[in-house]
């Protein structure tokens, strides 16, 4: 049998692919499991719209964002069009949360396909087969695992309980171990009534130098952290780099982020490696999004922004350099008072932030980019006690400056 595996040609940034959070894992494992059931099928797995050099008897396309419905879609097309006896099999988290709509129902009926909804059973066990992807031009060192599918929390503005609605925990890793560098795609790998045992059975891999870090994907459960404090040491001990917890809510809830923080710091990791999670252009008005932002800064921790989107929209023409888009562009959350120009502000404050975090500035400045004054200018500002003096001591000097801890708002120009 001849299988052609395919991942449209998602608009993922080029030095993003084959990174953890685009690797087509899904088709990794259909490729392992036909080459497991005989040798003589033929596998190949391909990227975006391309020629092949045979002719596939069943063809897999996976799916990813709603919003990247579009190259979903020419993908079909595509491959329905050179081959039209094939049986063509769909999945993934787009046709998972399209599986009853009716205008998708229409296009399936229309190309002949077979979808599928949620995780490929007869698959899902397979140990990827990462042979797939080694030609590609950046090599996969690490492997990609689940201790659990599903997650315990049911939030609106995620899909997670909507695709795989059972939570499925493990009770071991250890077995299924079989590279030194792992990345965990859990959900919520804290909700595991067995994650004590996990992280113990990678403690002790983490001793004997048969693994060499591990990261959390989707970060961890915050609040599952200040139940059980004892995980934080362990998840340190295990060898997870980079940490990320989650500010789903208000600014109100600071005290309880500020306690996971401290927990994560007494376990030994930097400030500065430690991610806080925020989800802006939804529920929470800009400037209590802003509020977050400063008690970020203000903690010395690192921020990974989301911008909201809909489970149920279909396109996403967001550009960053372009100014006054509108709603028919892409989703702006006008019930909260966002809109476009403060969405692309919130962005802007903390990519500005992070590089304040992570290199240790006072305050940021292209000019610092640009390498147009060195160290001693933010060394001189910092043992200046006002904002008045350093803004004062800047201005003499034609440099340029943003100081994270206030409320930044777009200019008017």
């Amino acid at each position: 049998m001849k299988l052609l595996l395919v991942e449209p040609e998602f608009p993922v940034p080029p030095k993003s692919k084959n990174h953890k959070d685009f690797l087509p894992l899904p088709l990794l494992k259909i490729g392992a499991y036909y080459r497991k059931q005989s040798q003589s099928n033929e596998v190949e797995l391909v990227r975006g719209n391309e020629d092949i050099s045979f002719i596939p008897d069943k063809i897999f396309i996976t799916s990813l964002f709603t919003y990247w419905s579009d190259s979903f879609w020419e993908s079909v097309k595509f491959y329905r069009d050179r081959f039209p006896d094939a049986t063509i099999h769909v999945g993934g988290i787009y046709v998972s949360l399209f599986y009853e709509d009716s205008e998708f129902l229409k296009k399936a009926r229309e190309y002949g396909v077979r979808r599928h909804k949620g995780l490929l059973k007869y698959a899902e066990n397979c140990f990827p087969d990462y042979s797939l992807i080694e030609e590609n031009p950046h090599p996969v060192d690490y492997q990609i695992m689940h201790a659990s599918r599903g997650c315990v929390r049911s939030c609106d503005f995620c899909g997670t309980w909507r695709i795989e609605p059972e939570f499925s925990p493990t009770m071991t890793v250890k077995e299924k171990i079989k590279r030194r560098k792992i990345v965990f795609y859990d959900n919520n790998l804290l909700a595991n009534p067995h994650i004590e045992g996990i992280l113990e059975e990678l403690v002790e891999l983490k001793k004997n130098r048969e693994i060499l870090w591990c990261e959390s994907q989707s970060g961890f459960d915050g609040r599952i952290l200040v139940e059980k404090p004892h995980l934080a040491r362990l998840i340190r001990q295990a060898g997870f780099r980079y940490p990320r917890i989650a500010w789903d809510w208000g600014f109100d809830r600071f005290p309880k982020m500020k306690r996971q923080i401290d927990l994560l710091t007494r376990a030994d990791y930097g400030r500065k490696d430690i991610s806080v999670f925020v989800l802006y252009n939804w529920d929470i008005p800009f400037e209590e999004m802003e509020k977050k932002r400063i008690k970020c800064w203000r903690w010395g921790v690192q921020m990974s922004d989301c911008r909201y989107r809909p489970l149920n929209q279909t396109y996403d023409r967001y550009n960053p350099r372009k100014k006054g888009q509108t709603n028919d562009e892409y989703h702006i959350h006008e019930e909260s008072g966002w809109s476009d120009a403060l969405i692309k502000q919130y962005r802007r404050n903390v990519r500005r932030q992070n590089i304040c975090v992570r290199h240790g500035f006072p305050f940021y400045s292209k000019d610092f980019e640009r390498k147009r004054f060195g160290k001693n200018v933010t060394r001189a500002t910092k043992k200046m006690r006002t904002r008045a003096e350093k803004e004062k001591y800047l201005r003499d000097r034609g440099i340029d400056y943003w100081f994270p801890g206030r409320i930044t708002y777009p200019s008017k120009e």
